[in-house]
């Protein structure tokens, strides 16, 4: 969402088209239908392996509390949701919506046959920014490429984190995972690398949007800094031998990332 947003805001300052708050509840609108959509369907894809890991054993399908069938029936109303909120958009977002969906539905699948999987799941999040630009502009740009591109780097890093707690288990299911593929010490190494290059493409990005406006303010180097600074710090909360913070790496860590750069460009922006 706050890349969305951040796509957004760059279309409104690039003279794409006034500021509209309907056109802004229309992005907004088809962040949480597009995610609602890929979340419920990637758990019901994968409710027999959730039942057989005991870390995921606990969700609402294997557990009970929400049946298969209602969980299928979310993602296709999500989805339907989506894709009747790109019309009212423009004709660009439209036609794109079953590309959008392919990718983050088929997500699901993937790891099934190859370890590629996280690199996946990056370009469905990468398609945010370039989202929320396509609904204000109707077209592309470098810029918000750019910002995609650093997404995609930086959620494929922080998802081989995230798969380190499954090794085991996905080679014993023949699941396929950059982990169970390299082992734990060569898929962080594969994760840092992911990160090294997402800050470059950040640091690409921002020198590009202070040639496109001219001017980038303080704020946003600020968040260059934060953002490449978190980076940084949930690596060094994870080793090979101890995983124990592998959650406060992946939810926190870059939740906070996302929302501190994303936030505090923004407000460059507009003040």
């Amino acid at each position: 969402m706050p890349f969305a947003l951040l796509g957004f805001v760059l279309g409104d300052q690039s003279g794409g088209t006034r500021w509209s708050w309907l056109l802004f509840l229309l992005v907004v609108l088809c962040m949480v239908f597009a995610r609602s959509a890929a979340m419920a369907f990637n758990r019901y894809l994968d409710r027999d392996i959730d039942l057989k890991n005991p870390r995921t054993a606990v969700r609402e399908i294997p557990t009970g509390i929400i049946s298969p069938k209602s969980a299928l029936l979310f993602t296709i109303i999500s989805a339907a949701l989506f894709v009747v909120t790109t019309w009212f958009i423009n004709s660009t977002c439209f036609a794109l919506s079953g590309v959008a969906l392919a990718v983050v539905l088929g997500y699901s699948y993937t790891k099934r046959f190859t370890p590629l999987c996280h690199f996946v799941l990056g370009l469905g999040l990468a398609l945010a920014p370039l989202g929320g630009y396509l609904a204000v502009t109707g077209q592309f740009d470098l810029l918000p490429i750019l910002y995609s591109i650093a997404v995609f780097l930086w959620v494929s890093g922080f998802d081989i984190i995230y798969a380190l707690q499954d090794e085991d288990f996905d080679r014993e299911l023949k699941l396929k995972s950059v982990p169970a593929f390299l082992g734990k010490v060569n898929a962080l190494r594969l994760s840092k690398t992911l990160h090294i290059l997402s800050a470059v493409f950040v640091l690409i990005a921002s020198w590009q949007a202070l040639m496109q406006f001219e001017s980038l303010g303080w704020l946003s180097w600020l968040a260059v800094v934060l953002f490449c600074g978190l980076l940084f710090y949930q690596h060094t909360l994870v080793k090979p031998n101890d995983l124990r913070k592998v959650n406060l790496a992946f939810f926190t860590t870059n939740g906070v990332a996302s929302l501190i750069f994303c936030s505090l460009v923004i407000l460059d922006f507009y003040v």
